[in-house]
């Protein structure tokens, strides 16, 4: 069987497939909670999705809405809804990073280019596959996947693909998260990741997963600049020199932020500025950020959430009030009471855990709740 390899046929055409999945009730967590002590801080809640328990005719079409946000999922040819569909997802949010553990049964998936014009969604994703194999297109490059491989993509562009039976760990990291570093990251995408660096983040994954249901919100920090690190130094060595994309290429949301990350701090980052700077109207600019409130409450968010890091950096001592005008907020006060309504902290008890030496808790937004789509979970990273 071949692994990490590429190929030129249609990733839509049907494979042979595996034996059926058992029709059996899924373990729904990774590994059994450990008792906490009672003062002890929570653990994270995981966010969970299941077709287990519904009638077999609607399982397919539950796992279709569940992933609409993100791609268009299809049955392989020959399988009809009234067959049933297994699918479950349980998902973890570790701060601005989205892990996934998938078991589904057999499908096809498309994400175009019209979902990319009013989609939200530009992530990167890496995905460890556990079981059965995965091919996926991009420009018209097909890359397989194979049990044990680790691949990695941008959600920023346009692909299409089909899998087996299959079990993944799948792990969204936003784009302003890698921003710095995603021109080495787009000229690695759709690729099966290889050598040492790919072999420990693999390893990394595994012990992670495994203990998914017992971390605290004061570990998530820590590991989520681990797997960035990584996820950039394994992108890196698996890279390709032939061939690369460039922003022409990209998807127009993921250019749109990439744009707001270079130009944060600018007085000019306004909406007319943008439209010039992307070569669209104003209507199309509001359509990119319509999920996310406006484009003006994004770059909003996104000033608020570079002061908490500022703030949490024991090596920035600059006074609040410059954090905050480097924010965008002349006065102050707007700037406190902006920073409690996101966070639920002040900026000075934020200052005051770093000064006392005692890990704040990720920057996650209070005001929201979890969803029923994966759309809504990738929601609640960005």
């Amino acid at each position: 069987m071949a692994t990490g390899s590429e190929s030129d046929d249609d990733p839509a055409a049907e494979q042979e497939r595996p034996a059926h999945m058992e029709r059996r009730r899924w373990p729904r967590e990774p590994a059994m909670r450990k008792e906490r002590p009672p003062h002890a801080s929570p653990a994270l809640e995981p966010l969970r999705f299941s077709t287990q328990d519904l009638p077999p005719s609607e399982q397919f079409q539950a796992w279709r809405a569940h992933m609409a946000p993100l791609v268009d999922v299809y049955l392989p040819e020959g399988k009809s809804p009234e067959d049933g569909f297994l699918a479950e997802q349980t998902g973890w949010q570790l701060g601005d990073i989205l892990i996934v553990q998938q078991r589904a049964h057999a499908h096809r998936y498309v994400r175009d280019q019209a979902m990319l014009r009013s989609s939200p969604i530009d992530h990167w994703n890496v995905g460890l596959q556990r079981s059965g194999q995965a091919w996926t297109e991009v420009n018209r490059r097909v890359t397989e996947t194979a049990a044990g491989e680790i691949f990695f993509m941008s959600l920023g562009s346009a692909y299409r693909g089909r899998t087996t039976d299959t079990e993944a760990l799948l792990v969204f990291l936003p784009y302003e998260m890698l921003a710095r570093d995603a021109s080495l990251l787009q000229s690695a995408g759709n690729t099966v990741l290889s050598g040492s660096h790919a072999e420990l983040l693999t390893g990394y994954l595994t012990g992670l997963e495994t203990n998914l249901g017992n971390l605290t919100i004061e570990e998530v920090p820590r590991i989520i600049q681990t797997i960035g690190d990584m996820v950039v130094a394994g992108a890196a060595s698996s890279t390709r020199t032939d061939t690369g994309q460039n922003q022409a290429n990209m998807g127009l949301m993921e250019r749109a932020h990439r744009y707001i990350h270079v130009n944060l701090h600018s007085e000019n980052l306004t909406p007319d500025v943008m439209c010039r700077a992307l070569g669209i109207s104003r209507t199309r600019l509001y359509q990119l950020f319509e999920a996310s409130g406006g484009v003006l409450n994004y770059i909003r968010k996104r000033r608020l959430l570079q002061a908490y890091a500022d703030l949490s950096n024991s090596a920035d001592h600059r006074p609040i009030s410059e954090i905050a005008e480097a924010a965008g907020f002349e006065v102050a006060a707007n700037f406190t009471r902006a920073f409690i309504h996101e966070f639920g902290l002040s900026p000075r008890e934020i200052r005051r855990t770093v000064a006392t030496q005692q890990r704040p808790a990720p920057a996650i937004r209070s005001t929201r709740r979890y969803g029923k789509t994966i759309g809504d979970w990738l929601a609640l990273t960005g």
